[in-house]
């Protein structure tokens, strides 16, 4: 298994029991739940695959990672309870683990076609935010990439710190992955903000 891949299967398993948990609150049925939870899932890796082209991504040929996510779909409509008591709370704390580990990798894969840093970020934008972005139209929610609290901020620091080469060991992402996962919960628990102007 490549290094990357680890943080393809911690960010599938977060945002698969996301995006099911996202369709149990709206009373969505079974088929729903599990849609929600593979377009949240994949939604973001097909999509920058088309705008940065990568020649060796291929969404259908991902088995164990279906596998994994539909599992993890699964669990949570057998045993939804624990999560369930406090979902808010769960849907933050999985969407920060979620977009973090999606940022970097992202980032990886646009760093490994040899792409520039601006590519780099759009890379960690897209794969972390991108299957969130199709979830929230399909449900009709305010995309939370737009929501108050800050989040892209975050997202794009990850591409920037990759797409610079600043983190170059497989010590120093996980600890890039530490503290922007802390700093998305942070900003949550707190309701940082990014500055407004209004006119």
């Amino acid at each position: 298994m490549e290094f990357w891949e680890i943080f393809s299967i911690i960010g599938t398993i977060s945002f698969a029991i996301q995006g099911g948990l996202i369709a149990m609150e709206n009373k969505y049925d079974l088929f729903a739940v599990y849609l929600f939870g593979i377009i949240t899932a994949f939604g973001g890796g097909a999509l920058r695959h088309v705008f940065i082209g990568e020649l060796n991504y291929d969404l259908w040929n991902q088995g164990l990672l279906f596998m994994i996510a539909v599992i993890s779909i699964t669990l949570i409509i057998i045993f939804p309870h624990f999560i369930l008591r406090s979902k808010k709370l769960w849907v933050n704390i999985l969407d920060a683990i979620g977009i973090i580990s999606f940022a970097i990798q992202g980032s990886i894969s646009a760093l490994s076609l040899g792409l520039p840093v601006s590519a780099v970020v759009v890379a960690a934008m897209l794969t972390a935010t991108g299957g969130g972005v199709f979830r929230d139209v399909l449900s009709q929610r305010k995309p939370v990439l737009l929501s108050e609290n800050i989040y892209g901020l975050w997202i794009f620091l990850v591409g920037i710190i990759i797409g610079m080469r600043w983190v170059t060991s497989t010590l120093q992402l996980f600890i890039v992955f530490v503290v922007f996962t802390v700093l998305r919960l942070l900003s949550y628990f707190y309701d940082w903000k990014i500055p407004y102007r209004q006119y």
